[in-house]
């Protein structure tokens, strides 16, 4: 059984990476897909597409529609979702694509450190695992194959 897994997060650092090497390591039949990685052209794809903008709220809000159409459909077209939410970064839009799985019905593992229990106590309360790390979300998806 072939899984599509959607990757909610930041997209400032490695942790994808980490979670495809650990699932090719198990030899997990998932494909993985995310926001677009590319934080340049995630920022700038608005203009790209439509154009110089007048200002910097209408540059975001031109990028954001962009990245939000792809995020629904990417989503929509996943099995499940896991959002991870580390201690480094803002976790804005790992909150708001966690938010939209769940409404969208999507099987959520929510990825939190012992020191945001409480922030996240709520959405945590939503996914339908909460773990701590990445390798304990890749071992809620080798369960699938057990």
């Amino acid at each position: 059984m072939q899984l599509t897994v959607y990757l909610a997060g930041q997209i400032h650092d490695d942790w994808r990476r980490d979670i495809k090497s650990k699932a090719d390591e198990k030899q997990l039949p998932v494909t993985f897909v995310s926001p677009q990685e590319n934080h340049a052209l995630s920022d700038d794809i608005g203009e790209k597409i439509l154009g110089d903008q007048p200002g910097q709220v209408e540059r975001d809000d031109a990028a954001s529609s962009i990245n939000n159409f792809r995020t629904k459909i990417l989503l929509n077209k996943s099995d499940a979702a896991i959002a991870y939410f580390g201690e480094s970064y803002k976790q804005w839009n790992t909150a708001m694509d966690a938010g939209a799985a769940i409404q969208a019905g999507k099987p959520l593992i929510l990825i939190r450190p012992e020191s945001l229990v409480h922030p996240l106590k709520e959405l945590s309360n939503q996914a339908d695992v909460t773990v701590e790390t990445i390798e304990q979300a890749v071992e809620v998806l080798a369960y699938l194959y057990e």
